[in-house]
């Protein structure tokens, strides 16, 4: 398969969070969505290291190496190191991307072709865990809601639902009955075409590396990290909610939503602080996990205790 060699802005050269948000909310007004990138570009494949810059609120990137050795993805085992030990022989293309479901223009593409109508993005995000510890990450890929408009959902499609691949052959994790294999997750459309939702295909300026959901893997920073699905082979539009992992797994442990909410503790522990990979103190939980003003207005007269 040919793979094109696509241009995309340095890492070292992110704009500031607040700063897109607020150039985006501009752009959007005059049709001009697909000049958010930040400036700069150099060939695919030949980036420098990754400059740690600010995020919102003076946020600090966190350690590379944390990221990527920290992780969370059954698929390659339940310890947090599994997933760097036991997919590194994973291969991450070829790979394709099937839209199915309630849509005008279902079908299925290699990833190449999935993303190239899109401008690659950098963005640097808050990302908080369900169990507690967070970290500032930041990701390349796609806006979501661009490949929500190119399917042209139907006016019945409230929801779309994500799919993980299933190969037990490269992951090892699924040989065995932990969770319900394959892993699935799914947003509400509005959701899906928040400006903050993101498909990401790399990190730290780099290709997204296998353990952290190579090739592409969803990023929804207002919701625990359970919800941020990896290795994505399908979307499929639906007009029923769907039903993820995790609640299948334990309903009364995690659901649909899963919003960060400090004021919403886990059955087993509070959500009230949180600690950030690399450092030893802990520090007081954000509602939204800090993007409040971005999303909010989603859950305007939801009870967001038992919508959890």
């Amino acid at each position: 398969m040919l793979i094109r060699k696509r241009i995309e802005p340095p890492s070292s050269e992110i704009t500031p969070e607040a700063e897109y948000l607020n150039r985006r909310e501009f752009l959007g007004m005059v049709g001009s969505i697909g000049a958010l990138s930040a400036t700069g570009a150099v060939a695919e494949g030949l980036m420098g290291g990754f400059s740690t810059v600010e995020a919102q609120q003076g946020d600090k990137v966190t350690d590379e190496s944390k990221v990527t050795s920290y992780n969370n993805y059954y698929e390659f085992g339940t310890d947090k190191e599994d997933p760097k030990a036991n997919s590194q022989q994973f291969k991450a293309r070829p790979w394709s991307v099937k839209i199915e479901g309630l849509c005008r223009k279902p079908g299925s593409m290699p990833l190449d072709s999935f993303l190239s109508p899109s401008r690659i993005e950098d963005r640097t995000y808050r990302f908080r865990c369900v169990e507690a510890w967070s970290a500032v990450i930041p990701w390349r890929g796609i806006p979501l809601a661009d490949v929500i408009r190119r399917a042209d959902p139907l006016p019945s499609a409230k929801y779309v639902e994500l799919t993980t691949l299933y190969d037990p052959s490269q992951m090892s994790g699924q040989r065995r009955a932990t969770i319900q294999w394959p892993y699935t997750e799914g947003l509400r459309i509005d959701e899906a075409l928040n400006p903050l939702a993101f498909l990401a295909t790399g990190m730290y300026g780099k290709t997204l590396p296998n353990q952290n959901g190579a090739p592409l893997r969803l990023v929804v920073p207002w919701k625990y990290g359970f919800k941020n699905i990896k290795a994505i082979v399908k979307l499929k539009f639906t007009d029923q909610q769907p039903t993820s992992t995790w609640m299948k797994a334990a309903s009364d442990e995690y659901g649909f939503y899963a919003n960060v909410n400090p004021a919403v503790d886990h059955p087993r522990w509070s959500q009230a602080r949180e600690r950030r990979l690399g450092e030893v103190l802990r520090k007081p939980t954000l509602m939204f996990n800090g993007y409040s003003e971005q999303v909010a207005s989603m859950y305007g007269g939801m009870d967001l205790r038992r919508n959890y």
